[in-house]
This record gives C-alpha cells, structure tokens and sequence, in this order.
C-alpha cells in the first residue's frame, strides 16, 4: 500500500475542474507507533468476535403486567409508583418481564432494577410527566462528560446488571418549546431572553468550575434551581445491557446513554427527535456495545461516542472500545458516527459497517472531533461499505480545532491514528470530500482510504498536519486521486 506523508504545517490538495496537485514529504521515512494494528489481518474479524463475546441479557419466562399494580393507561394518571412497584416485585422474584399494555401512561422517571425487561407492547405510549419536581430527589448522572448530581434521567438504572427496555412501544419524553428544550439556550428550541438556561453562571460555569478543581461528585448537587436537561434512557455502571424494537421521541437531551457500562445491546430501536443535542445513541466509558438495525433521525448527531470531558474524563480515566454499529439507516443529524467531543478518556476500535447515511440536514457521515484542552487518543477506526446519499459539509471530518465554547485551548495533544475507510459510495460529498485538521506537534498518522467514491464535493480534500495518507482506487468528481 503506497503511503502519503504530510508534515507541512498547511497543506491544501484541491480538485477545480478536474485538476490535481499532489504533493509529497521528502522528508526520511520513519516509522511511527501509529500503525500498531498491523498485526491484524482482517479487523472485522475481530469485529465480528467482540460480538459473539458480548453478553446479551436473558430472562425468567415470568411476567407482571403494571394495570396488576394500579396502572392506568388514561394518560392523566401519574403511574409512577405503579410501575416502581411492579419493577421491584419482578426483580425480588428473580426477574422476568414487566409488561406495559397498549395505551397511553403517564409517569415520571422509570427507575430499573437488575433482572427486569419493561416491555411495550404494540400501542403502548409512555408519557413522561413535564411536572420537573417528580425527576427529584437528584441522582448520580452527568452532563456533556461531567458527572454530577442532578435530574434523573427519564429511564434510570444505577449499579444493575441484566436489564431490558423492549417492545413496539414508544418512549413519550414530552420535551418541546415548552418543556426542558428552552434550557438549552437556544430561541428556536423556545428560549426568551431573560429566562434562565444551561449557560447561566450556576450551571455550566459552575460544574466546569467544580470538575476543574477536582470537588467530589457527590459535592456536585444541582437540580431544583438549576437548568440542566435530563437524558433519556441512562444505564449507569450496568452490565448486560438490551434496548430492542422500541421507539424514542421528544428527548430532553441525549437519548441513549449508555455510561461506564459493559455489553449493551442496540437492536432495532427508533429515534425520531429532534430538540436540541438530542443525539441518538452515545456510549461513554463503555465497552462491548453492539448497535444494529437502528433508524437514527436526531436534532444532534445520530451517534456520538463519549468518554469524558476535560479533567473528569482523565479523573476517570476509562477509554471506550469495541464498538460496532452495523446496518443502520441515518437520516437527520449533525454526524453520522462521530466520537467526541467529550472524548478526554480516548476511544478505540470502532467498527461501523453496511449503513445507509442521507438527509440534506445531515451535515457529516464520519466524524471525529477534539482539542487541546479535551485531548484524548483516538484510534483504530474502521468504516466499511457505506452509502451516502447526501451529506452537508463532509463524508469524513477529522477536527483537532473542535471549539463550541471559549476557551477550547490547553496542554493535552489529542492523538488520531488508524483510520481506514472502505468502500464507501458518496452521490453528493459536501462542502469537501475529505477535512482533516491536524495540529503540527501531533498530526492526525494513518488515515487510509480504499474504494472510496465521492461526487459533488465543492472541495475535493482539505488537509492540515496529517502524516500518512492512503489513496487505493479513490475518486472524488470522477477523477482518480494517486500518491
């Protein structure tokens, strides 16, 4: 495989009507601890290994259904005592399904316990209460990759293990212009000036302040008086771990969460959502999560791979790895799979295979994101036979400069290595094909494209400190690029 070095502090390849300006390092070759995989001689092996090792949860053939318990599916009644009572009679038996039967329930947070599947059956509708006094008392949880106390999320396990969500049901969050959405700040979401929100002194600053100097989690209380948005659905420090057939809407913030959590399993779920940062799925501090036949149709990124931010994602210290989404459809989103920003913890071995990506407000397929503040390794990222209809700025991103807040910069050289893209079919690129911008003391090592076929780009490839760049069989606007 023939290789491209780069270690201008700029370099701009740009394709104008067919034109091609190649450029070359004639600097000595040298090896470099970024091609540590080259041992393996098909990643998707290991892919499909990590899925047969990932333990899916199975339970007791035994049911209880919530109207046993006092449920009312009036979508007035508050059942959350309902549903807490037959959650824990399910577990204290040793497990086995609550069932929830078609109709609307109104509650508030759903607290799971070890050994119970909630289970939706078709034309079951949950409700969640806009009453924000019934997420209280507050719980262990996190914010954008810093822990705190806070707002439960809307469904909640702490330190449990073998637990399920499944059905044809649908998950109700009830979020809108009129509920958690104005927090975030934002006027189309239904912020009015003058009106509290996240940014405000006592939220953000403050919890930046507080991971900063190192206070103790459970020193980091919010909640009543604060305007942080719940998650949707957070396994916390789980194991065993299934989201199946079940549908999510009007999300607070972040749907998926699964955080310091180990084998979760994503089949078949739904997510149409559309408020602000309502991104789909984002395992972080978690290892063996398999994400599959999902629908992704998200006002944030479809799915983003965390692992702390800044000083907590150090403080904790644990990377996320062994990831694999396959057969996925991604429609609305601001990136298809990304990992970060919140990635101070790094990330690694990441598989994303036989996706379909495409919306005219999909703004990138691939997308990696960090900074020297939030820094992080990430590395050994595999894409394999994508089809991307339509994406908004580009099909892969790599962004070492990432800045959504002030501030971004710091002592911590994020490092980006091994990346491999293959067969990948693009009908219309983007702003650019290809983006990266690496930094010159630590340029993003090891990209490798093969098979990749982009049309429509307005700018071919962009790209700023990176070493060793592989082009096989690629072509941007019908033209062949070569080393």
């Amino acid at each position: 495989m023939n290789l491209i070095k780069f270690n201008y502090k700029v370099l701009i390849i740009c394709l104008l009507l067919g034109g091609f300006y190649s450029c070359k390092n004639n600097s000595e070759e040298k090896e470099t601890a970024a091609v540590e995989n080259s041992e393996i001689t098909d990643p998707w092996d290991e892919a499909d290994g990590i899925i047969k090792n990932i333990t899916v949860p199975t339970f007791p053939d035994t049911n209880f259904n919530v109207q046993d318990y006092g449920a009312v599916a009036d979508g007035t009644t508050n059942n959350s005592q309902a549903f807490a009572d037959a959650i824990a009679a399910c577990s204290e038996d040793g497990g086995g399904k609550v069932i929830v039967p078609s109709g609307k329930y109104l509650t508030g947070p759903i607290h799971l316990k070890s050994n119970v599947n909630f289970h939706l059956e078709d034309g079951a509708e949950i409700l969640f209460s806009t009453n924000k006094s019934d997420y209280l008392p507050v719980v262990h949880t996190s914010y954008e990759g810093m822990e705190m106390m806070d707002y439960s999320p809307l469904i909640y396990a702490y330190q449990q293990e073998n637990i399920a969500v499944t059905g044809k049901g649908t998950f109700n969050g009830q979020a809108g212009n009129d509920n958690w959405w104005p927090w975030s700040g934002a006027e189309r979401y239904g912020y009015k000036e003058g009106d509290q929100n996240q940014r405000d002194e006592h939220n953000l600053p403050r919890l930046s302040k507080m991971v900063e100097d190192g206070v103790a989690v459970e020193d980091r209380i919010f909640g009543e008086g604060h305007q942080f948005r719940p998650t949707f659905f957070e396994p916390f420090e789980c194991s065993n771990v299934l989201i199946k057939d079940v549908k999510f809407i009007n999300a607070p913030f972040w749907v998926m969460h699964p955080i310091k959590s180990n084998n979760v399993t994503v089949d078949g779920v739904t997510v149409e959502s559309h408020g602000p940062n309502n991104d789909g799925c984002n395992p972080e501090y978690s290892k063996n999560v398999h994400i599959k036949n999902c629908l992704f149709d998200t006002g944030d990124d479809c799915i983003a791979i965390k692992s702390g931010r800044d000083n907590d994602g150090r403080r904790v210290g644990i990377k996320s790895e062994n990831i694999i989404v396959e057969d996925c459809i991604m429609k609305d989103g601001h990136g298809g799979v990304v990992m970060g920003s919140e990635i101070s913890g790094g990330v690694s071995n990441v598989f994303v295979r036989n996706c379909e990506m495409n919306s005219p407000n999909l703004d990138r397929a691939i997308r990696i994101k960090t900074n020297t503040r939030r820094g992080g390794t990430i590395e050994n990222i595999y894409v394999k036979n994508i089809e991307v209809g339509q994406v908004k700025e580009a099909v892969l991103k790599i962004n070492t400069h990432y800045a959504i807040y002030d501030n971004q910069e710091g002592e911590f050289m994020p490092v980006i290595r091994n990346i491999y893209l293959e067969d990948i079919n693009v009908e219309n690129g983007g702003e650019y094909g290809i983006l990266i911008r690496g930094r010159e003391e630590s340029p993003v090592a090891n990209v490798n494209l093969t098979n990749v076929h982009i049309k429509n780009a307005e700018t071919p490839l962009l790209v700023e400190n990176a070493e060793e760049i592989s082009f096989e069989n690629v072509t941007i606007n019908g033209k062949k690029i070569t080393n």
